[in-house]
């Protein structure tokens, strides 16, 4: 019993000091992260981890795309247009800009569901950096059309 457990305790260490040297495939790697909440603290957490992937990849080897729908178009609100519209919170403040604006000159793109703007009577003036090109028909839609093109899902 207790050569099996530390047999054990060996594999696992070699599994653990092993993952410090992971490699990762050559070629693009593509991912859709998805938001759908409110919690400026959460937001900030999915921003702080896209970075994350970014500093683990390469800029140059990713094509990373977020997905606002819902409660999750608060991360572009301005805060003060809360009140002429059907959103609760509005995160784009400097700290919050300064960490989009820092990822959208590293190529993560920013799509918004054109059913929550219209669902939810949120003017475009009301958003950080939106042009039309960044509207999406359907958050939901979109991720799943991004899924089947082969990118990864994550919703931190």
């Amino acid at each position: 019993m207790r050569k099996h457990l530390f047999s054990m305790l060996v594999l696992a260490l070699g599994f653990f000091a092993g993952s410090a040297n992971i490699v990762y495939a050559e070629g693009t790697h593509k991912a859709v992260y998805h938001v759908n909440y409110y919690g400026a603290k959460h937001q900030t957490s999915t921003l702080i981890n896209i970075q994350n992937h970014i500093n683990a990849i390469g800029k140059e080897e990713l094509d990373l795309i977020v997905v606002l729908h819902g409660d999750g178009l608060s991360l572009l609100m301005y805060p003060d247009a809360i009140g002429s519209n059907k959103m609760s919170e509005g995160n784009a403040e400097n700290v919050v800009l300064a960490r989009i604006e820092g990822l959208k000159q590293q190529g993560v793109k920013f799509q918004i569901c054109r059913n929550t703007i219209a669902g939810r009577g949120i003017d475009m003036s009301d958003l950080y950096d939106v042009a039309e090109e960044d509207i999406v028909p359907s958050g939901v839609a979109q991720i799943a059309i991004l899924q089947s093109q082969g990118y990864a899902y994550l919703k931190p």
